[in-house]
């Protein structure tokens, strides 16, 4: 198996190397020492951070009392979550209603092919796309960035859900068709329980990538930290822009460890044994013998 794995890597690798190739139609000596433009680029641009975002704006007054409220890099940063978290929250349930529908195991092809098709349409436009609609019909401002986003969650979400719903064994769904169980009993007593896990998971998921590109949507006025980068590269102010990217770095990282511990409390535990904080810190070795030592121990 292992043969097979590094076999078919490295011819996927020879034929991206051939398409590539023929991308750029062969002209590699174009290419080379460009990454000097990047190390120019950081040198004179990007290095040191303008940490200037994270003081409180003259105007209007700060009345909080930690003046970091009052910084462009806190109320942009919030703004984009709480823009992620009413789309993720929207979107599921949203995706939650119409996957039942799309799924082949529940519904007759009748019904899950055109929601399949609605779903399809909804994920095909970017999520920025979505924006740029939403802020010619409502204006700039959070309000599209939700709409956007909600749309975008729920072909995505509702993609995943009903692709999950349709591995599910159909034992429990017989067991419910011979009881006499309607189709919305099944859903909402079977389907939805047998996949809670899956469905969670995907939840932390969306909305971790909800805050990493809620940042774009605001490039286009949907609201959000995004705002405040645009303006930024509007007026080349590169060290701040790249400020507000170490500030989006960490807070994904933050939502990173927050989603990994709330789903150890949702999977089954079993004979796998829930990840620790430290594991995620630590070399890939150091942390399976850490998690096997910890394991005997109890």
């Amino acid at each position: 198996m292992k043969h097979k794995v590094a076999i078919s890597s490295v011819i996927l690798l020879i034929i991206a190397w051939f398409v590539m190739d023929d991308l750029i139609e062969g002209e590699w000596e174009e290419y080379e020492g460009k990454f000097e433009n990047l190390e120019t680029f950081w040198d004179e641009n990007l290095w040191p951070p303008d940490w200037s975002i994270l003081e409180a704006q003259t105007y209007p007054v700060c009345e909080e009392n930690w003046e970091f409220k009052c910084s462009k890099a806190y109320m942009g940063m919030m703004e984009t979550i709480k823009i992620a978290f009413v789309a993720t929250a929207l979107g599921f349930i949203g995706a939650l209603l119409l996957s039942g529908m799309a799924a082949r195991n529940l519904t007759p092809a009748y019904i899950y092919l055109p929601t399949r098709i609605f779903l399809s349409a909804t994920r095909s436009l970017p999520s920025i796309i979505w924006a740029i609609l939403f802020v010619i019909i409502f204006g700039f401002g959070p309000f599209a960035g939700v709409l956007a986003m909600t749309f975008y969650t729920i072909g995505y979400l509702g993609k995943l859900q009903y692709e999950s719903m349709e591995g599910l064994e159909n034992s429990p769904l017989e067991a419910g068709r011979a009881m006499g169980l309607t189709t919305p009993e099944i859903y909402l007593g079977i389907v939805i329980p047998e996949s809670s896990n899956n469905l969670i998971s995907q939840l932390l998921f969306m909305f971790e990538y909800n805050v990493r590109h809620g940042t774009v949507l605001g490039l286009v006025g949907a609201g959000g930290i995004g705002y405040y980068i645009n303006t930024s590269l509007k007026l080349l102010k590169y060290d701040r822009v790249f400020a507000y990217l170490i500030i989006i770095f960490i807070v994904v990282v933050i939502i990173d460890l927050l989603s990994m511990a709330l789903r150890s409390f949702v999977n089954e535990e079993g004979d796998v044994k829930r990840p620790s904080w430290l594991t995620v810190l630590l070399p890939a070795s150091k942390a399976t013998s850490l998690h096997h030592s910890s394991f005997e121990e109890e």
